[in-house]
């Protein structure tokens, strides 16, 4: 990695989950490598668990850590944020604004774009982590938030995908990127690919994640619900994390009358929830690429996983493994052959961690992101001869053979 110093400065409206974890690393390995990072996110997002691991990050950023009210929703108060989002971002003088999911993407972009008018020289670069892509191009709400971000793309300098299939479906919703385009994966540390072992008292399942439909919290709870049916007995359970609709979910726990059997906590550490089941459930309807699939896969948790985002390029050739997002049914089977046959379940952890550590490293994707900051700047040669092309096969082929492999799954 080239050492040119640099001044970065990351956006995000949701400093917790997956992206957050994201920035984090980053940011870290950025400043350890001499560069000037800082963040910017949402005042009023995060449990105490969240808080915690900003004030952790804050020490390590010579551009400090500063936080504004920011909407998850387009609404009018986005204009006095950016307003004061604008005035920090300017004394900051970054070279390097780089945005995280849509409002965070939004803001660096047209910040950025304000503060190259009146003379700063500012590198626009962009990360969906899911965000926008995710919504249906068919429906009103998503074609109003894909047009906006058709709008932004002329405003963007780089664009991060972490995943083939994010990158095949911002070119799918949105169309071909004008802007450098990289796929980088996410990256976890060495000590991280360290197996984890279940405590003796384990309960069979463990969902971990962000408490929303989206997630599919609701179909880990219904799914453990069938097997009592099935059986006569329900499967025991943790739910780990926090989230707007963790109301309802518990609320669905009470009306099936499952409280004996799921137990719900706050956020804790991937790794020590890790301890509390034999099995890990990640039945998420949409992702990106998600950390806690890399996490689990890493531990050597056994793991059902469901088949959406680049999860698929997390298994390789295991992919036939997963399960069909949405499906209930098929989600209540493969959480039945994990009841049945632990040792499978075992081996099949074993295989999947060895083909995960040199893809997916932390070192390896703070290096890629930082060198394309370089490549921004005119400090580093371009891994690419023109805009919109990425560093792997072209983005409308890798859009017509995973959506393909996705639909005949």
């Amino acid at each position: 990695m080239t050492t040119t110093p640099m001044r970065i400065v990351h956006c995000v409206r949701s400093p917790i989950g997956g992206i957050f974890r994201h920035i984090r690393d980053l940011a870290t390995t950025q400043a350890e490598a001499g560069h000037d990072v800082g963040l910017i996110c949402d005042s009023s997002t995060g449990s105490a668990f969240d808080n915690e691991l900003v004030a952790e990050l804050e020490p390590k950023l010579a551009l400090g850590v500063a936080r504004f009210p920011m909407q998850r929703q387009l609404t009018f108060k986005d204009l006095s944020a950016t307003f004061a989002l604008y005035r920090h971002m300017r004394d900051l003088k970054p070279d390097i604004l780089h945005g995280h999911g849509a409002k965070g993407g939004a803001y660096a972009r047209l910040i950025g774009t304000v503060l190259n008018v009146t003379g700063q020289k500012v590198s626009r670069v962009y990360c969906p982590h899911g965000g926008s892509l995710h919504y249906d191009p068919n429906r009103i709400e998503g074609r109003i938030y894909h047009q906006l971000e058709a709008f932004l793309g002329r405003l963007t300098d780089g664009l991060i995908f972490v995943s083939d299939y994010e990158s095949a479906a911002y070119e799918s919703k949105i169309g071909h990127p004008r802007a450098v385009t990289r796929i980088v994966y996410n990256g976890l540390t060495p000590e991280e690919f360290t197996p984890v072992s279940a405590n003796e008292d384990a309960a069979d399942f463990l969902y971990i994640g962000m408490l929303r439909d989206l997630k599919g919290p609701d179909l880990f709870i219904e799914a453990l619900y069938n097997i009592r049916l099935k059986n006569g007995v329900a499967p025991t359970a943790h739910i780990v994390g926090e989230g707007p609709d963790e109301e309802r979910y518990r609320n669905m726990v009470k009306k099936l009358d499952m409280e004996n059997a799921i137990t719900f906590h706050g956020a804790l550490p991937a790794r020590e929830a890790f301890k509390l089941a034999k099995n890990v459930v990640v039945p998420s309807r949409a992702e990106a690429m998600p950390y806690i699939i890399l996490e689990t896969v890493a531990a050597q948790r056994p793991l059902i996983a469901t088949r959406v985002g680049g999860i698929p390029e997390i298994f390789g050739r295991y992919a036939h493994r997963l399960v069909e997002p949405g499906h209930i049914g098929k989600l209540t089977l493969a959480m039945e052959a994990a009841l049945e046959a632990p040792a499978t379940m075992d081996r099949q952890a074993e295989e999947l961690r060895g083909c995960l550590a040199e893809t997916f490293s932390v070192e390896l994707m703070g290096d890629r992101i930082t060198t394309l900051y370089q490549e921004l700047r005119g400090l580093a040669p371009s891994e690419a001869s023109a805009p919109g092309t990425a560093s792997k096969a072209s983005a409308a082929s890798r859009a017509q053979s995973i959506f393909a492999r996705s639909s005949n799954r």
